[in-house]
């Protein structure tokens, strides 16, 4: 297998061993057998098939887990961390989920995120206390979910627009079990927002709602999770900057939330409070939301993109922003779609 990587390559987060731009996908040839990927926002993290953890770009406040707040062009292993099965990268902090069930968690601690009951950074990765039985992880914009494998979720970090979901606005810094969610199956977190899938298909949402990225048919912000009784069927969710993705098990996308940069795909530019299909897009497996952008990977292993290309995030070639999904050059036989803050990274098979 292999890592790719396009967009933004500020502070290298590309890995490419440089900081040019690149509006088409460019090989990390320093990430050998990588089984995953996760795009923060100026940093990037990977996942070997041996449990390895690598890390490049930006490092400040350590998020890069090596000890140090040098940036690094291409990807470094980390020495400190084994056995990983998942990872997820977020503003300024990284999390990484053992084999074990346990959840490590490195970078800015500055709103609690790393969950070590402080506000101190982290330069090196180091064990969540009391955190057992994990089976999935995300990374939100300074705040970061666990799922269990008894279906519960668990929050802590920012809490300023109720991202945490427990119905306060109030800062943790310690883990606590987010209340009214059951047999959930998924999880992820945007930027000051975050979603779970119920065992049924059914998507719950909660946090920031200015852009209409709970997608409820409001913009109130939700201290706690609502259901969103317009969509079922679902079977992947990806929260973005400000808005969400869901992938139905027909194949198909909902998309909803901010749309300034095209990033639902429905051809407008017109925020929508409920799920719209993005146009022409069908056949797809798994999906990402970047800030502005978003990725799908098809069955195929092609990898389509739409929203904001600023800086080449898309991967077509051009700095155009596309309102509909396009295909990504060159890339076939892709397993794996990270979006980021203004890059993508994919992994795929060899």
């Amino acid at each position: 297998s292999s890592a790719w990587a396009w967009g933004s390559n500020r502070n290298g987060r590309l890995g490419d061993g440089a900081m040019t731009n690149r509006p088409l996908p460019v090989l990390d040839t320093a990430l050998t057998s990588p089984s995953g990927v996760a795009a923060g926002f100026q940093h990037s993290l990977g996942l070997a098939s041996d449990g390895s953890v690598w890390a490049w770009g930006n490092n400040g406040s350590g998020r890069l887990g090596d000890g140090g707040t040098s940036s690094r062009i291409v990807p470094a292993k980390l020495a400190r961390i084994s056995g990983v099965s998942a990872i997820a990268a977020g503003n300024a902090h990284s999390v990484a989920l053992k084999s074990d069930g346990t959840v490590w968690a490195w970078g800015s601690n500055s709103f609690g995120q790393l969950g070590l009951a402080g506000r101190a950074a982290r330069w090196t990765p180091t064990q969540i206390p009391g955190l057992i039985n994990v089976t999935a992880i995300a990374a939100g914009g300074d705040f970061t979910l666990a799922l269990k494998s008894d279906g519960t979720v668990w929050s802590w970090g920012a809490n300023a627009y109720g991202q945490l979901g427990d119905g306060t606005t109030i800062t943790r810094t310690t883990p606590a079990q987010v209340g009214g969610l059951a047999d959930i199956s998924a999880i992820d977190a945007g930027n000051y927002h975050a979603l779970a899938l119920r065992e049924d298909g059914a998507v719950l949402a909660w946090g920031r709602n200015h852009a209409g990225q709970i997608g409820d048919g409001t913009t109130t912000n939700r201290l706690t999770a609502v259901t969103l009784a317009a969509l079922g069927g679902v079977s992947a969710i990806s929260a973005g900057g400000d808005h969400s993705l869901a992938l139905k098990t027909d194949g198909t996308v909902r998309a909803w939330g901010s749309n300034s940069s095209g990033e639902l795909g429905d051809g407008t530019l017109t925020m929508r409070k409920t799920p719209v299909q993005p146009t022409g897009l069908t056949g797809v497996a798994a999906i990402s939301a970047g800030a502005s952008h978003s990725l799908a990977r098809k069955s195929t292993g092609t990898v389509w993109a739409w929203g904001s290309n600023t800086v080449g995030q898309l991967g077509d070639g051009t700095t155009t922003m596309r309102k509909t999904p396009a295909q990504t050059s060159g890339l076939t036989r892709v397993t794996t779609i990270a979006a980021g803050f203004q890059h993508s990274l994919a992994v795929k098979a060899a």
